[in-house]
């Protein structure tokens, strides 16, 4: 089928609406991050509750995600555009004209449904539209728009917030949002196979409340401190509901995230690395506009400014480590990109009240640097060994625990970071004996505010560290695939019959 699509479609303008509806996504993610600062002040809350407009856009992705196999089976690829495409518009309204916290963050959680629909989606079109021998070109395409939102988004997040409400960066989505929502209805073309497969509701049902329990005890120990009630309910909850989310997606026939993708070593292992990999990257979305901003009193605009050149420098490095995948493999460009990634997130848990503005834009765009040679390759080499039939379901799974990783290593880190911060800043108090509710100490305590703050950010860089260390070791382990291409008819034939015995249910 993938031949024949090939040959018969035309690439161009789907691949446009698809990397446009991509690009409005995550600018939207990225716009927010040096807004939190600002946002965090305005709306009058601390950063546990405000990394949930992250967090939260994260979590809901990876509830979402898992039933899109079931989505693209079902639905053919235009109708799954226009509704990924109009939820995201209408998140983006809501957002915009909230009045408090609980509005922005619904909002953001339209939002992150359409995108939870429109990521994998634009992945299995990629892989069936593109031949094997393109796919590292095609997949580095597509890193290239996923890569050139971050690149922008900080900078103009700045601008905006320095100079006009932090809302406007809503209303500058939603014009792209409304032109690709135009655009798809003409240019989306039905490319993925149909059949009428059966919804695992209690699937659906285990597998939020097991991503959303670890989730949300993960982040609310940062407030209640990992000793809570509500800390502990959550995470066993958590546990529990995974555990039985896994058994219940073995055993039933229609699952919604199919577990036989990890029969394929391959993509087992570079799916693992991926998922270390995204949760020591988000750690410096988050963390990196607090030091700026909180600690250093950069302006906004000025904290972008400092994360454009990784930004950029990752973009143009996309298509061509893709080139590069096409022709050597993943394993050495995981390796050097991992060594330079875990160098520069530990010189990051070394940062200082007094570090330069141009040691702190060196260190960032290096890193950025080692993650342009990560993400889309290793993604690309565990895809490449899954037959086409399952391409949409190993998207998925990978989507999904990218997104769950993202979401938990945010929400870990910002944790250990807020609990180091406060132990931290008792102790300092308490060596400077000082009476921190006594208005004279007011400038001592915002000092020591600062240093608390750097020792937690510096504390969870380390664990960031190790996070990225982890993933290296595991890299010299990539092997180059070939597809197991006798397993597809075998795989054709039994979802032919599933999908025959379907009308029968």
């Amino acid at each position: 089928m993938s031949n024949a699509i090939t040959n018969t479609i035309k690439r161009g303008p789907i691949v446009a609406a698809l990397l446009i509806g991509a690009f409005v996504a995550i600018l939207s993610q990225t716009l927010l991050n040096v807004a939190l600062p600002k946002m965090m002040e305005d709306l009058n809350i601390g950063p546990n509750t405000i990394q949930w407009l992250s967090t939260g856009y994260m979590l809901v992705n990876g509830v979402v995600i898992p039933v899109t196999a079931f989505l693209i089976a079902r639905f053919s690829t235009r109708q799954l555009y226009m509704v990924a495409m109009g939820l995201f518009t209408i998140g983006t309204i809501v957002a915009a004209v909230a009045p408090g916290f609980e509005l922005v963050l619904t909002g953001r959680l339209i939002q992150a449904v359409g995108a939870g629909i429109m990521m994998p989606l634009m992945s299995v079109v990629f892989l069936t539209i593109f031949p094997i021998e393109q796919r590292g070109k095609a997949m580095g395409m597509m890193g290239l728009a996923m890569i050139f939102a971050p690149a922008v988004g900080p900078t103009l997040s700045g601008w905006i917030v320095e100079h006009q409400s932090w809302r406007v960066l809503f209303y500058i989505i939603l014009p792209i949002a409304v032109f690709s929502l135009i655009y798809g209805a003409f240019a989306m073309k039905n490319v993925t196979r149909n059949s009428k497969p059966k919804l695992d509701t209690l699937g659906v049902v285990f597998s939020t409340l097991g991503f959303g329990g670890l989730l949300y005890g993960f982040s609310d120990a940062g407030n209640d401190g990992w000793g809570s009630t509500r800390v502990i309910v959550s995470l066993v909850v958590g546990a529990v509901a995974l555990i039985l989310f896994v058994w219940r997606e073995l055993v039933i026939k229609s699952p919604i995230l199919e577990m036989r993708v990890f029969k394929y070593g391959m993509y087992s292992l570079t799916t693992v690395i991926n998922v270390v990999v995204t949760m020591a990257m988000f750690s410096a979305m988050i963390l990196m506009p607090i030091y700026l901003q909180t600690i250093r009193g950069f302006t906004p605009l000025e904290a972008g400014l400092l994360l454009l050149p990784g930004a950029i420098l990752m973009g143009i490095m996309s298509p061509i480590t893709g080139m590069i995948f096409d022709k050597v493999g993943a394993r050495w460009l995981a390796v050097v990109g991992l060594l330079i990634t875990a160098f520069t997130t530990f010189e990051l848990s070394r940062l200082a009240l007094d570090s330069s503005y141009g040691h702190v834009i060196f260190l960032y765009t290096l890193r950025m640097f080692g993650m342009s040679m990560l993400m889309m390759p290793i993604q690309t080499a565990g895809m490449n060994q899954l037959p086409q039939t399952l391409n949409s379901h190993g998207s998925a799974m990978s989507q999904t625990l990218r997104n769950v990783a993202g979401a938990l290593g945010t929400a870990l880190l910002v944790t250990i970071m807020s609990n180091k911060a406060a132990a931290h800043g008792k102790e300092l108090v308490l060596a400077a004996k000082i009476d921190p509710q006594d208005a004279a100490n007011a400038a001592q305590m915002a000092e020591i505010g600062k240093q608390a703050t750097l020792y937690g950010i510096q504390h969870a860089f380390v664990v960031a560290t190790w996070i990225t260390v982890l993933a290296l070791v595991l890299a010299f382990f990539i092997k180059k695939v070939k597809p197991h291409h006798e397993t597809v008819k075998s795989l054709d034939a039994e979802g032919k019959k599933e999908a025959a015995a379907q009308p029968a249910r």
